[in-house]
């Protein structure tokens, strides 16, 4: 039982950093956000949620200036200060716009944004674990190859989760008449809208994947589907 303290020490932590963490990220959203009232995007928006047979897709601003786009653990998307501002400075069209509310949609529809925070509790424990048998193996460098290791692991689920995202906001995009152009279309600006390209940083240690295999994804769905039809 001793030997396993460690690990449970984990788990129990893990745990309780996931409720923190989500109480600490839902109150800077309450107290950083305002809910979006955009014409152009609440037509959009109406026919995105008229294809998924709801009353209304709600959408909030975050008031940061980094372009991105979230979707919280309680189910809530936002769409950041800065990526507002590029919208509104004519750099990303009203579709283009949409298609990142339907990407967000995605990870909530999916349960990706509640699972991640949950995850965090197992990757501690598998960190620990690992640091413990490498640590035997290698001492010093063992915990530091455990976390490489745990991070990798999370990158690849993160790289999973955000093709599937894709492939939800393709589907309800091409249901609502919008079609996947503007997700294409704003993959191409995105490495130049958000500065973060990933360079010479291999493709597996980013926890996106490669802007052009998200677009070979997205058009490989679009000719099945035309095939299909």
């Amino acid at each position: 039982m001793i030997k396993f303290t460690p690990i449970l020490l984990a788990i129990l932590y893990g745990l309780v950093m996931y409720r923190f963490s989500a109480w600490r990220t839902a109150k800077q959203l309450d107290a950083q956000s305002t809910e979006l009232a955009d014409p152009k995007l609440k037509a959009l928006m109406d026919r995105m949620a008229a294809a998924l047979e709801l009353p209304r897709i709600r959408v909030h601003i975050y008031e940061i200036d980094p372009v991105n786009g979230l979707a919280a653990p309680d189910g809530r998307i936002f769409i950041t200060r800065g990526f507002y501002k590029k919208f509104r400075a004519g750099e990303v069209t009203d579709e283009e716009m949409a298609s990142v509310i339907a990407h967000e949609m995605g990870h909530v529809a999916l349960g990706h944004s509640r699972r991640r925070m949950i995850d965090f509790s197992g990757q501690n424990a598998l960190r620990t674990a690992l640091a413990m048998v490498l640590g035997r193996f290698i001492p010093g460098v063992g915990p530091w190859i455990a976390g490489m290791l745990t991070s990798l692991l999370a990158a690849r689920l993160s790289r999973s989760d955000e093709y599937e995202a894709d492939a939800y906001a393709a589907a309800l995009l091409t249901k609502a008449g919008i079609g996947v152009a503007p997700q294409i279309s704003l993959f191409r600006k995105l490495d130049a809208l958000t500065q973060q390209n990933g360079g010479t940083i291999p493709a597996w240690l980013l926890s996106h994947p490669k802007t052009d295999d998200r677009i070979a994804a997205l058009e490989a769905l679009e000719s099945k589907w035309v095939t299909t039809d």
